[in-house]
């Protein structure tokens, strides 16, 4: 962040701590992420990654156990502030699941029951939005005939565009993706890459990948986590991914992006 210092930051996370009932999850996390960018959240399996991500838009308190401790702050707003909406905290940040997640519905109820629960109901708006988002993920040309089939018949990189689609309905300003090009083959995940370059021109992306190769080439930002002696998740480093991959500046890191462990 220092190199750049004009660069907005979006999510700011102050001391954050994260407990599953006694277990300490994720401790102290500090950092601030650039809006109009693409952060990745890299490190070994079980160091917290998802954990985190989810912090982002409060998904943690799906988990009755989950206990949340220092702050995350969405711009100006603080998102674990007891007067804070939990609903439009997720309408900001919407997020991607590892696999795809369609309904069993019509591509277009798909795009459009996040929508009507909002209590957006006129066709031609909503017709408007279905075709608008789908063309933003370049879906539309293949699909605006075929809107009535079931979404379930895609391949799964069709799938994948079409949650992202589903996720832009609600006009987010940042879209978490949590390894969600982990189910596809190797063209597939390229697509997508493509995708979130594209998208990060307007919305802000965070995404947690074990892909190494993935987040030199689509990120802007890398955040490297490892667990403690107490098995809770903390940040190793943060830094711009080009300076993190090239000059690492703690062993731990280079170890990891090297290949030596994880």
């Amino acid at each position: 962040m220092e190199d750049n210092p004009q660069q907005k930051i979006k999510i700011r996370t102050d001391a954050i701590n994260l407990f599953y009932g006694n277990f300490h999850a994720l401790k102290d996390i500090n950092m601030g992420i650039p809006e109009f960018a693409i952060t990745a959240i890299i490190g070994p399996s079980g160091c917290g990654k998802s954990s985190l991500l989810r912090l982002f838009n409060r998904m943690n308190d799906l988990i009755p156990s989950a206990k949340v401790s220092g702050g995350v702050f969405l711009d100006n707003l603080s998102v674990y502030d007891k007067g804070t909406d939990v609903t439009t905290v997720r309408k900001r940040v919407g997020m991607v699941f590892q696999k795809p997640n369609v309904f069993p519905l019509s591509i277009y109820e798909n795009m459009v029951r996040g929508l009507k629960s909002q209590g957006i109901r006129r066709r031609g708006t909503l017709e408007e939005i279905v075709q608008n988002c789908l063309q933003k993920v370049s879906l539309w040309d293949d699909l605006k005939d075929n809107l009535k089939k079931n979404a379930l018949s895609l391949p799964p990189e069709s799938q994948q565009r079409l949650c992202i689609a589903r996720a832009l309905t609600i006009q987010p300003e940042v879209i978490l993706m949590d390894e969600s090009c982990s189910a596809l083959d190797p063209e597939s995940t390229m697509k997508i890459e493509e995708l979130m370059l594209e998208l990060s021109e307007n919305y802000t992306i965070i995404i947690v990948t074990h892909n190494m190769e993935q987040a030199l080439r689509v990120s802007d930002m890398s955040a490297f986590m490892m667990i403690d002696e107490n098995k809770a998740g903390g940040l190793v480093e943060y830094a711009p991914t080009t300076e993190m991959f090239s000059r690492p500046k703690d062993r731990r890191t280079e170890d990891y992006i090297t290949g030596r462990f994880g």
